[in-house]
């Protein structure tokens, strides 16, 4: 294995291409083989690295997995051809989530990623091309927004009541035996189906304590997204059987009726086909069969048949912008530039594809207001000020009444030497990134 990987390759580690696929014989008793080569480990490897992320219980970090690996792969290689290999515990991080909660990750070793990683790449092109049309996440060339472009359209086919499941903690939940009793439909390769039981039962590090897994698969690691679609395609094939319209991203399910009596029976069988098949508890309290303008679907809402983001997500976006433009954060402006620009290049990459344009404009006034508050922070003297102001052409008598001015930061950052002064063009030339242009790209406007 060649573990630092190269530049030359560019095309998109993220998935593996559906052209990869091991050849039939593969499927049997080589496919571990398959796993293993050399090829397809320098891919795992270049996907973990690009991927980064937080060291497991071993504190091994990303930057020092090549001098490791040099030094311990040929042994940790041998064990897994010989089926004696033994992963260790993920660690337990606990995050929140943006809708309020928590969610429990599991950050497996680097090695143990680097091995999830391959062998997602061998067994992805094995069972994806059979998973439904309707299913959207963690797949090769396919997103949320597939998922919420084919609820919109069925939405203009009429189907406007909405069964929306909610999996309780799915994948705390997942039973390892119909799990890998899924798996098995198409691997037969014992060393593999062993190694993937001994992953799902590593056990969790939660702080000192070592807590065995019995149940799910846990968050975090490169292998749990397609374990997930595994399982749940079975529910797939279920609602494709029963001529249902529905999208499905991971865990996250909607389905669309045209009639709320249609969507509570639909309910009623699918929680009892969850319970009884794949022993999954559907939670009833989050669970609805509603208008479709009532529910919330991978962060969107659907109003007259176009997609908005939510409530919710559009007060965590402005949450995030009061922090990152907050003017007791003492940081250089061109740093706040850079991080403020990522995270809105970030979530207008996702939630640009709203058809909302209506508060943008008035967004990124808000936004520009804050951050002349951050300058006006900044230069904190009053002659510092006033020497700032007439830099930028601002007449000398409005400088010096502004500079000396005791209001609030607030308020002056809207006065007419902080306009005048620090322009629009000024502080887009400083780093300044706008929503508006971002939106508008996002909508092939620009």
């Amino acid at each position: 294995m060649n573990p630092t990987g190269g530049a030359g390759d560019r095309r998109d580690l993220a998935q593996p291409a559906l052209h990869d696929a091991p050849k039939e014989g593969c499927m049997g008793k080589d496919l571990m083989e398959a796993v293993l080569s050399p090829a397809n480990l320098k891919q795992a490897w270049r996907r973990v690295k690009s991927n980064r992320g937080a060291p497991g219980i071993d504190g091994l970090r990303i930057e020092d997995f090549p001098a490791y690996a040099c030094e311990h792969w040929p042994a940790i290689r041998q064990t897994l051809s010989e089926g004696r290999y033994q992963p260790q515990a993920v660690r337990r991080v606990i995050i929140p989530k943006p809708n309020g909660g928590e969610r429990a990750l599991g950050i497996p070793t680097v090695v143990d990623r680097v091995v999830q990683q391959a062998i997602a790449q061998i067994m992805t092109p094995i069972f994806d091309p059979e998973f439904s049309e309707s299913s959207y996440g963690f797949r090769p060339r396919r997103s949320a927004h597939g998922a919420l472009k084919q609820v919109r359209a069925d939405l203009k086919a009429g189907y406007r009541i909405a069964v929306d499941l909610d999996l309780a903690k799915f994948f705390d939940n997942v039973d390892h035996d119909i799990l890998m009793a899924r798996v098995a439909r198409k691997v037969s390769d014992k060393r593999l189906l062993a190694l993937i039981g001994r992953y799902l039962r590593a056990g969790v590090m939660i702080g000192s304590t070592l807590q065995p897994s019995e149940l799910g698969t846990p968050q975090g690691g490169p292998l749990s997204p397609l374990l997930a679609n595994i399982l749940l395609d079975d529910l797939d094939r279920t609602l494709e059987g029963r001529g249902h319209r529905f999208a499905r991203y991971a865990d996250d399910l909607m389905v669309l009726v045209k009639s709320e009596r249609a969507g509570q029976r639909v309910k009623a069988s699918l929680t009892a086909y969850l319970g009884r098949q794949l022993k999954l508890p559907v939670n009833e309290k989050k669970s609805q069969v509603a208008k479709i303008e009532q529910c919330v679907f991978l962060g969107f809402t659907f109003r007259k048949n176009k997609l908005r983001w939510s409530d919710a997500a559009f007060a965590d976006f402005k949450h995030r912008l009061r922090e990152l433009t907050g003017r007791s954060w003492g940081v250089s402006m061109p740093h706040r530039f850079e991080k403020l620009g990522q995270y809105l290049r970030g979530w207008m990459g996702y939630f640009g594809i709203s058809e909302y344009y209506r508060p943008i404009p008035e967004l990124d006034e808000w936004l520009r207001r804050r951050v002349r508050m951050c300058y006006w922070k900044q230069w904190r003297l009053c002659r510092t000020k006033i020497s700032h102001l007439l830099a930028l052409g601002v007449d000398r008598r409005t400088a010096i009444l502004t500079g000396v001015s005791s209001k609030s930061y607030w308020h002056l950052s809207r006065s007419k030497a902080t306009q005048v002064g620090m322009t629009n063009d000024w502080l887009r030339a400083q780093g300044l990134v706008s929503i508006r242009n971002l939106w508008m790209k996002a909508h092939g406007y620009a």
